[in-house]
């Protein structure tokens, strides 16, 4: 699959991510993301599609039918709220030792990823070219960096919670 290629199908899944994302809720752009990455694993394990443009449209339904699965089973939590302002003092003080915990458990990741996810945890709500910008990388590269940092953190974070003592 050629340069030449993918570049003709940029305008093709735009449209198809376009016109299915509204029936999904979910951004037009989360389900280009989520093709582009299919095509490159494809790419990896097995040959480029024969016909890349009836492959592209097929994959755009099937993301947008797993993104429709995924969000019937995705709920907001009915136990916190969320505006800070209606929390009772415990749950102020849970919120703030949870905040804690994250922020030292993000501290002992490797690599740039204490500084990265400290400025998505800003309180400035920093774009992505102002944290590029402030971490000296490039602004494409923060997805796929935000994404094995937070792998990091979930295994970090897994195996600390296993790790528990008793609950009483």
């Amino acid at each position: 699959m050629t340069h030449d290629m993918l570049t003709a199908l940029r305008p093709l899944l735009a449209a198809e991510a376009s016109a299915e994302a509204h029936a999904t809720g979910t951004e037009p752009g989360d389900l280009e993301q989520a093709v582009w990455l299919r095509l490159l694993e494809r790419l990896d394990a097995d040959a480029p599609p024969h016909h890349p443009e009836r492959w592209l449209r097929a994959a755009v339904r099937a993301e947008a039918r797993r993104s429709r699965r995924t969000a019937r089973f995705e709920l907001p939590y009915g136990t916190e709220p969320a505006d800070p302002a209606d929390r009772d003092p415990e749950q102020q003080v849970i919120g703030a030792a949870r905040g804690r915990a994250l922020r030292e458990a993000v501290g002992r990741l490797p690599g740039r990823c204490p500084q990265l996810l400290a400025a998505l945890l800003s309180s400035g709500d920093l774009t992505y070219r102002e944290i590029a910008g402030e971490l000296g990388i490039s602004q494409g590269s923060l997805g796929p960096e935000r994404s094995k940092c937070l792998g990091c953190l979930r295994r970090l974070l897994t195996r600390e919670v296993a790790a528990g003592g008793a609950r009483g």
